[in-house]
């Protein structure tokens, strides 16, 4: 399918993006559910494409400390649009 090469740091180009070629796939992460009951199914699915520079990596001052020793509502915002894409609850820490 010629999925490898967007693998690649070498070979991969998603200059579209960002106008670089310096930008390939790290990982790809797709998480699904399902719940059988007798009032009917309920299934999600959603996945994940981590995008990576091929040049210098994230530095340590990036990186924020969080500790999740507490029950916490999370959203996944598009920083463009402002639009909520995903939100959830964590209740079991």
């Amino acid at each position: 399918m010629g999925m490898g090469s967007a693998f690649n740091p070498n070979e991969a180009d998603f200059s579209g993006m960002n106008g670089k070629k310096n930008l390939h796939i790290g990982a790809v992460i797709h998480k699904t559910f399902l719940e059988v009951g007798e009032e009917g199914t309920e299934a999600a699915a959603a996945t994940a494409v981590i995008i990576t520079k091929t040049s210098l990596g994230p530095q340590e001052d990036d990186f924020v400390e969080f500790k999740a020793d507490r029950p916490f509502i999370y959203l996944i915002r598009d920083n463009l649009t402002g639009a909520i894409l995903f939100i959830g609850r964590y209740t079991k820490p």
